[in-house]
C-alpha cells in the first residue's frame, strides 16, 4: 500500500509535480500521425500534462506543435486556418509556424510593435512508429530521439489503437503489467487451448495453459524492470513451465508478450492528473493486423465505438453498455473488446485509485515494484537528480523485448528474450 504522501507522488503530473516533471524528460506521443495527415489540415487539440496544445501539419509537410492559444488575446488556435507554411488564429489573423515565430499580425501598423520580434510557445517534435512525438522538456536536456521498440525498422506493420480513459495514468500502467487479471476479466477472449504457444485469431487469443494463480518474480534494471508469470502448461506441466515475460519501461510504456500474429505494447500518456490516453499497438514485420481488423476486435472503431477524439460510447453513466443477457450465455463481463474491460476497471476505482485502502497479494508483486520505482525515481528528480530512462548508457528501446512460451523448468528466464547490448550493460540483480 502506499501512503497520501506517496500516491501524489505517482499520481500527479501537472504543473511542477514531480512526476509531470520526470515525464518532460522524455519524447512523448502527443497524437496519432494520422490525425495530421493532411499538409493543410485541420489543428488537433492535444492535452499533455494539464497543458493544452495543438499539433498540425504545415503546407510544406512540418509538424507543430504549439501552446493552444494565441499569443495575442489568448483565442484558440484549433480553430485556426493552415495556411501557407503556418497557424493563423480566426481572432486578428496573428500567424505562427511550427517553430513558434509570429510571422504576421495584420491588425498591426504600428512601426514600433512591427519592430518588436514575438515568439509563441512551440516545442520540438518528430514523427516515427505511427505517432507525432513531441519534447516537453528543458530544451538543454533533450535527449536525442531514438525509435519506440515498436518500430525497429521502417517495414513494421503498425496498428493502433487510441482510447481517451478517464482516470489517472499510474492506475491504468498498473492494469498493464498486471498478468494475474486476464486469466478473469478477458476469461471470455484470452481463452485456454491446446496449442504450443500463444495464438491469435479474428476473434480471440488463444493460450496454453489453464492456471489463473501465476507466480510472478521481477528483475530490476536500468530501463524500469521485466517481470515473469510463471504458469503451468496444459501439457508437460511436471517437466515444462508457461513463461509470460513483460517490460515496464519506465516511464508510460509496457510490452506484453506476443502471440503468434504480432508483438504488443502499450502507451499510457497523462494528459491530466485525471485522465490519460491509452494507445494499444499490434505490429508486426509479417503479416500481423491491420488497422481497421485491430480496432475492430478491440471494440475501438472511430465513428462505432468512439467519436472522433477517440472517446467511448462505452461510459460509467450507462455501465459501459454491459450485456447482462451475454453473460447468462457465457461472457465473463459482458462488455465487448479486451481495452473495454479493462478501462471499466480503471474507471471504477476513482479518478485517482486511494491505494490506502488496498489488500494486495502475491499476484500483485509486479505492480508493487512499479510503485516503489516511479515513487522513487520522482523523489530523485524532485531532489535535483537524474531522470529515470535517461542515461546515456541505456539500452535502446528497440532491443527491448516481451517473451512468452513453454519453456524446461531448469530455464533461467532473466535471460529469455534479451538483447546482447542489454546483457552488457546491465549488472545482474536477483529476482524478487
Amino acid at each position: 500500500m502506499l501512503n497520501a504522501e506517496e500516491n501524489e507522488l505517482l499520481c500527479r503530473v501537472e504543473g511542477d509535480a514531480p512526476m509531470g516533471q520526470l515525464m518532460r524528460r522524455h519524447w512523448i506521443p502527443a497524437c496519432l500521425s494520422e490525425e495530421v495527415a493532411e499538409r493543410d489540415g485541420a489543428p488537433v487539440r492535444i492535452q499533455l500534462l494539464g497543458e493544452a496544445l495543438v499539433a498540425f501539419r504545415d503546407t510544406e509537410g512540418r509538424i507543430g506543435v504549439l501552446d493552444e492559444h494565441c499569443p495575442h488575446r489568448r483565442a484558440s488556435l484549433a480553430l485556426g486556418r493552415n495556411e501557407e507554411r503556418g497557424l493563423r488564429c480566426l481572432y486578428h489573423g496573428w500567424k505562427m509556424d511550427v517553430e513558434g515565430n509570429v510571422v504576421d499580425r495584420p491588425c498591426e501598423s504600428h512601426e514600433s510593435v512591427l519592430a518588436k520580434k514575438v515568439t509563441h510557445k512551440a516545442y520540438p517534435s518528430c514523427e516515427a512508429g505511427g505517432f507525432v512525438w513531441v519534447w516537453l522538456g528543458p530544451p538543454d536536456e533533450m535527449l536525442e530521439f531514438e525509435p519506440p521498440a515498436w518500430a525497429p525498422s521502417p517495414d513494421i506493420r503498425t496498428s493502433i489503437v487510441k482510447i481517451h480513459v478517464g482516470c489517472n495514468w499510474a492506475q491504468v500502467l498498473e492494469g498493464a503489467i498486471d498478468s494475474a487479471h486476464s486469466s478473469s476479466l478477458h476469461s471470455t477472449d484470452m481463452v485456454p487451448a491446446q496449442v504450443d504457444r500463444a495464438g491469435a485469431t479474428g476473434k480471440e487469443w488463444l493460450r496454453p495453459s489453464i492456471d489463473k494463480a501465476p507466480r510472478l518474480q521481477v528483475q530490476r534494471t536500468d530501463f524500469g524492470f521485466r517481470y515473469v508469470a510463471i504458469r503451468h502448461p496444459i501439457n508437460d506441466a511436471g517437466t515444462h513451465d508457461y513463461l509470460r515475460i513483460t517490460l515496464f519501461v519506465a516511464p508510460f510504456t509496457v510490452l506484453i508478450p506476443p502471440n503468434d500474429r504480432y508483438n504488443l505494447s502499450i502507451l499510457n500518456i497523462p494528459l491530466a492528473d485525471s485522465s490519460t490516453m491509452f494507445y494499444f499497438i499490434a505490429w508486426s514485420e509479417g503479416e500481423g493486423i491491420d488497422q481497421e481488423a485491430w480496432r475492430e476486435f478491440c471494440a475501438a472503431r472511430v465513428g462505432v465505438d468512439l467519436d472522433a477524439n477517440f472517446r467511448r460510447i462505452r461510459t460509467p453513466e450507462n455501465n459501459y453498455l454491459q450485456d447482462r443477457r451475454a453473460m447468462k450465455a457465457g461472457s465473463h463481463t459482458g462488455i465487448d473488446g479486451i481495452p473495454n474491460q479493462d478501462i471499466a476497471m480503471w474507471e471504477t476505482m476513482g479518478p485517482i485509485a486511494d491505494r490506502s485502502r488496498e489488500r494486495l497479494g502475491a499476484s500483485d508483486v509486479a505492480i508493487v515494484q512499479f510503485r516503489r520505482i516511479m515513487v522513487d525515481a520522482a523523489r530523485k528528480l524532485r531532489d535535483g537528480g537524474p531522470a529515470i530512462g535517461a542515461s546515456p548508457q541505456r539500452v535502446p528501446h528497440v532491443k527491448l523485448k516481451a517473451f512468452e512460451g513453454i519453456v524446461p523448468k531448469t530455464t533461467h528466464w532473466t535471460t529469455l528474450g534479451v538483447a546482447e547490448e542489454e546483457l552488457a550493460l546491465r549488472q545482474d540483480a536477483p529476482a524478487t
